[in-house]
């Protein structure tokens, strides 16, 4: 047979073979095999084709990961059965799998990284935030002196969410300042240059301020904030790099539900006080009181969808561990049994059982991991399952660290969101970072 009438045979059968099968569960598996997938030195891995054709699939670099526990580079393969990977030491490699031997299917990046270890968290904790600038959080009307009402912020095209971020060229790090800044203004009767971020983009205005009859003062016609607080509970402690992680979700602001960037912040020990336990519908919390002698545990450096993550000099008081644990990768989290840590009264972390009862399968990041639903009766007895301020909590699995409690269904107390620990570590810069754009918003634990 001629090379090209070969070559459109096979191109022929392959376009067949994907009609067939293009709305079945075949298909459906190879779809979501990953383009790239982070494995742990000698832990075996495995990619789930399904699909009932012969392969040849061949791996770059047999040093760094094996097929089928084969030290060749090139291999024969039935895709009905899944390919396992054996990752033999630090490195990257490139696993490409091609239907009869010649027609490209699929290509999968490998990286194999050492083993790492961290010290799981379960402390209830404070946060305190200030945004890196000064946020609006709604328009408010100023009683001019011809007796109209104005809102000059909102006839300058500022809208909720908005981060003011210098005003005549001054950049803004403090509420406090403002009304100084804006009383000058309005004395000279000339308007305010005013920098802005909406949606990240950079955009300037200009706002001229108005007296206030009522209060013999100028005003914005806006309500401004710069700070947030609150409590949520620490996931993870990296002893090497020195570095945390906490909540499992993004910190926004209460009225706009923007999330607030990060100018600075601390988190300090906490104390659970009592807890209002969640019912069908109404979510309960956790109500705790930041410690006395204020110790900072660590800085506030990023809020992410995955999280707050910063500097933390030592190992925080009250943890479950001695020494740190293995984390699991996305892939490598299943259904079944697993246990959170987390305080219910005053700085005691306790373990309580959970059931894994499905799993995400995630390639890159995204807010929804895993969903989880509270077995121990202890803890149900307690707060009707999961609350606010438990977001954050550690999720152990066969003695892995997998994820953090992020989300409580509503409807249904019990059950809640969680998301893998990979995205937080990757977030927390001790794992390699990659581009990534959640976007779920949810009720937080």
């Amino acid at each position: 047979m001629k090379p090209n009438l070969r070559r459109k045979l096979l191109g022929f059968v392959l376009a067949f073979l994907l009609c067939y099968l293009g709305t079945a569960e075949p298909v459906q598996s190879f779809a979501s095999l990953p383009d790239e997938l982070r494995l742990i030195a000698g832990r075996q891995a495995r990619l789930d084709v399904a699909m009932p054709v012969q392969a040849l699939a061949s791996v770059d670099r047999p040093d760094v990961v094996q097929l089928n526990g084969s030290r060749a580079s090139k291999l024969q393969v039935s895709l009905k059965q899944p390919l396992q990977l054996y990752p033999q030491q630090s490195g990257t490699a490139e696993v490409t799998l091609k239907l009869f031997g010649k027609i490209p299917l699929k290509t999968v990046h490998v990286n194999v990284m050492p083993e790492l270890k961290v010290f799981p968290g379960g402390q209830t904790i404070g946060v305190k935030v200030k945004s890196s600038g000064i946020l609006v959080v709604g328009h408010h009307l100023v009683r001019a002196s011809n007796g109209a009402k104005v809102s000059p912020g909102e006839a300058a095209g500022l809208k909720l969410g908005d981060l003011l971020t210098a005003m005549d060229g001054k950049p803004l790090t403090d509420v406090t300042k403002v009304a100084e800044i804006v009383e000058k203004a309005g004395r000279a009767k000339r308007p305010l240059d005013i920098t802005f971020k909406r949606s990240g983009k950079v955009m300037k205005t200009k706002l001229s301020p108005a007296f206030d009859e009522d209060d013999k003062t100028w005003r914005l016609g806006l309500y401004i904030r710069d700070s947030a607080a609150g409590v949520g509970t620490l996931t993870f402690y990296a002893p090497h790099q020195k570095v945390y992680g906490a909540l499992g979700h993004v910190i926004t602001d209460m009225n706009t539900q923007t999330p607030i960037e990060v100018g600075s912040g601390q988190i300090v020990q906490s104390n659970v006080t009592s807890i209002s336990r969640s019912e069908e519908g109404e979510p309960g919390e956790k109500r705790a009181t930041f410690s006395k002698d204020g110790k900072v545990l660590g800085n506030v450096e990023r809020n992410t969808h995955f999280g707050i993550f910063g500097k933390m000099k030592d190992l925080p008081e009250h943890g479950l561990y001695t020494e740190p644990i293995p984390i699991a990768m996305s892939h490598e989290v299943k259904e079944g049994p697993a246990e959170i840590l987390t305080v219910v009264e005053g700085q005691e972390v306790e373990r309580f059982t959970v059931e894994i009862v499905h799993v995400s399968k995630q390639d890159a990041p995204a807010t929804k991991g895993l969903v989880l639903r509270i077995t121990d009766p202890r803890l149900l007895k307690k707060t009707g399952g999961i609350v606010q301020g438990m977001s954050g909590s550690p999720i152990v699995q066969d003695g892995k660290l997998i994820g953090a409690v992020t989300h409580v269904f509503v409807n249904d107390p019990k059950s809640g969101y969680g998301c893998f620990i990979e995205w937080m570590l990757q977030d927390s810069g001790v794992l390699p970072s990659a581009e990534s754009k959640p976007t779920q918003n949810l009720k937080a634990g």
